[in-house]
């Protein structure tokens, strides 16, 4: 079966001297930064103004919308210009949250504004996210997958860290109107940059016009007839579901279980944060040849470390949590770049939303597994576990001949004729 290639419109600079993808990059880290500071104010106001219970569904609220519509925004995504689904989702983002400030500073917040306003961009991320998803492969070439990757993803973190660092001063000084009023600058700022500055380099090809249930048949179906992206999208569903409850819950429970209180679990989390940077950013510095054989490869690492955390003193798990942090953030570049490079661009946003769906749907599960059998056993039982099913899945594409010879610099040639069909 032919797989429709991207068409080269403007040929793009080399990755260093690309102004207007790094000006796009740190847009899109400073809305990163408002989003975690909204976060942090929902959650503030929530815990104020309702019972745990209520509060936990509030901040939880735009997952199951978000899972629900998630397909169908990967197939609108496949079909319409992302660009300006990006920019209606962001608009709508922005009116959520002026209307929020004005109701807040009308009248107290109250726990029926604050869902609302959860669902609401939980709907809104279910159709920007797999839209946003195609952007890398339009602005840059395949070989310079990697380095955009690396670079937005640093960025991204450093977003998401300062905003969480400047969340709790806003909210406390400003409430949630100031907060929300913060956020939809940012978003602003995103709609601004994306009407004026942000233009594609290379053409997608589109999917054809039927229902949205059909064309999310015809999406599960391209997995059924691609091996090779079949093997990427089960592999990058499934990545978070051993790390998260590992990090997540089981960290604290070793805290717990050793008596080293909660200073050791901000320990841990600041070397996971460390590590998923300087591991993000070393793809920048030292690229490898083969991409997915080396993002796969990390992975199993990711897996004995996930094993280790069980094991040892808070100094021996301090390390574990940096490898882990490390190998995330090593892997995700290169395997997010292999995805954008070799995945049918008429189906690129509807495998995306399937990737995306496992997280919402499976990590619930997950992380329900992991507690369950740390209370039914012993805490390290878990961490293995879930540690060797790491590698051994990760052990699958690492298997098959067509991961470990694939090189994205091959990819970037053998777009090369599109160049001359463009001209």
């Amino acid at each position: 079966m032919a797989v429709a290639e991207p068409v080269l419109l403007v040929e793009p600079p080399p990755f260093r001297r690309d102004r207007r993808v790094h000006a796009w990059i740190g847009v899109k880290a400073v809305s990163d930064a408002g989003d975690a500071l909204w976060t942090i104010a929902l959650a503030w106001t929530a815990v104020q103004i309702a019972s745990p219970a209520v509060a936990g569904l509030i901040v939880a609220a735009g997952t199951v919308p978000r899972a629900a519509v998630l397909l169908f925004g990967g197939v609108l995504a496949d079909r319409a210009d992302a660009r300006r689904v990006m920019l209606v989702c962001n608009v709508v983002r922005v009116g959520v949250l002026v209307a929020a400030t004005i109701w807040v500073l009308a009248t107290p917040p109250t726990a029926g504004v604050l869902l609302s306003a959860a669902i609401a961009f939980g709907v809104c991320d279910a159709f920007y996210e797999p839209s946003a998803g195609t952007m890398a492969r339009q602005l840059v070439r395949p070989a310079d997958l990697p380095a955009y990757g690396a670079a937005a993803q640093t960025a991204s973190r450093l977003g998401t860290m300062g905003g969480a660092a400047v969340g709790g001063v806003i909210v406390a000084h400003a409430g949630l109107a100031g907060s929300a009023s913060v956020n939809a600058l940012t978003f602003a700022t995103v709609v601004a940059f994306i009407a004026i500055w942000l233009r594609p380099r290379y053409r997608l090809a589109r999917a054809e016009k039927e229902h949205a249930l059909r064309g999310i048949a015809r999406g599960f179906g391209h997995l059924s007839t691609h091996p090779t992206t079949r093997t990427l999208v089960l592999a990058l569903s499934g990545l978070n579901l051993a790390v998260g409850p590992a990090v997540g819950i089981g960290l604290a429970l070793r805290a717990h279980d050793e008596g080293w209180g909660a200073p050791a679990v901000g320990l841990f989390e600041a070397l996971l944060g460390l590590g998923a940077a300087l591991g993000a950013v070393s793809v920048a510095r030292w690229r490898p040849r083969h991409e997915a054989r080396a993002g796969f490869g990390a992975l199993v690492v990711q897996g004995a470390a996930i094993v280790a955390l069980g094991f040892g003193w808070v100094w021996t798990v301090s390390l574990s949590a940096f490898v882990v942090g490390a190998t995330a953030g090593y892997a995700s570049v290169l395997l997010s770049a292999t995805f954008s490079a070799t995945v049918d661009t008429a189906y690129l946003g509807r495998m995306s939303s399937i990737t995306r769906l496992g997280d919402d749907c499976l990590m619930p599960l997950a992380m329900a597994g992991f507690g369950a059998l740390a209370s039914a056993t012993a805490v390290w039982v878990p961490f293995v576990l879930y540690g060797l099913a790491m590698i051994g899945v990760m052990a699958v594409p690492l298997s098959r001949r067509t991961f470990r010879r694939m090189s994205l610099r091959q990819e970037s040639r053998r777009h090369e004729p599109c160049r001359r069909c463009a001209s």
